[in-house]
């Protein structure tokens, strides 16, 4: 059996009942689930249609992203997630660029790198490098002035982690914003990259090795043979190239607002839904998310 997920973005829910009514008798589905009202909803079906790149392209132009799964092991044990663009809105190293006047020169590059035109390994020693001699205390700046969690992100880790879920921060950033991250939304580990700093200031430099696209596969490795559990427990979630390899291993990966030539790569991919589609994609309502009080953070 499969399932069918349709979602909209939460802050303008325009999900049309006559749409998915549509689409679940055309593709010979069962009763319709709504997960949350003119928002998302799911229905089960007992194959995965032949058209549904075609029917995929049409509710794109509708704002409606649309899912087709398996319907066994949908309920993940693990998340696995990029960082920069994915559970906070900023890269990170773009927003220090910035502070340091050279915002737009990198930039470029990190838009280059993340849409897989450029060896992410060498693009980072490129902007790093930019960075040289820039004070230590600006990343304290840019945390407190510049860094904003991804709509979705603080339900989707609090019920997950209350169903009993790992999750692990995996990103080619750096450990000075991946500590904080993780921190505040409840992550239980993070692994990063780390700037090298002298006299109190950036050297330009980036402690080898670095973590890209295949240390975040290894992480996935890692992390799931010491938790004892397999790769298809695994909800992975990312935006660019270097999160492909987890994407692909992952039992469902998830790009989310991906660039271009990652997206093509991926069978799910969310372009109008948060973070918040991660929990539909496994079937929870929006009743049973679990919102933590804000005076616990």
């Amino acid at each position: 059996m499969f399932v069918t997920t349709l979602l909209t973005a939460p802050d303008a829910p325009a999900l049309d009942p006559a749409l998915v009514r549509s689409l679940c008798g055309a593709w010979g589905g069962d009763s319709i689930n709504w997960l949350s009202a003119h928002e998302a909803a799911e229905f089960a079906m007992p194959a995965r249609p032949d058209n549904f790149e075609d029917v995929w392209q049409e509710l794109q132009r509708l704002a409606v992203d649309l899912v087709v799964q398996p319907s066994a092991g949908r309920r993940k044990r693990m998340l696995l997630a990029d960082m920069d663009s994915t559970m906070i809105r900023q890269e990170c190293i773009d927003e220090l660029a910035d502070q340091a006047g050279i915002g737009s020169k990198v930039a470029a590059i990190t838009a280059r790198a993340m849409n897989g035109e450029l060896a992410f390994e060498d693009s980072l020693r490129e902007r790093v490098a930019l960075l040289r001699g820039l004070d230590q205390t600006v990343i304290e700046t840019v945390l407190a002035t510049r860094i904003t969690l991804m709509p979705g992100a603080v339900p989707l880790l609090a019920t997950m982690k209350a169903e009993g879920a790992y999750a692990a921060l995996v990103s080619g950033g750096f450990t000075a914003f991946t500590h904080q991250v993780a921190r505040r939304l409840g992550f239980d580990e993070n692994r990063a990259n780390s700037l090298c700093v002298s006299g109190g200031k950036l050297t330009g430099e980036v402690a080898e090795p670095i973590l890209g696209r295949d240390a975040k596969v290894q992480a996935l490795d890692d992390i799931t043979a010491r938790l004892g559990i397999a790769q298809t427990d695994v909800l992975a979630v990312g935006d660019g190239a270097n999160d492909l390899g987890m994407l692909e291993l992952a039992g469902t990966g998830v790009a989310l607002h991906a660039k271009p030539a990652v997206a093509a790569k991926c069978n799910i991919r969310i372009n109008h839904g948060d973070l918040t589609a991660l929990l539909y994609l496994q079937g929870i309502a929006r009743a049973d998310f679990v919102v933590p009080d804000p005076a616990s953070d």
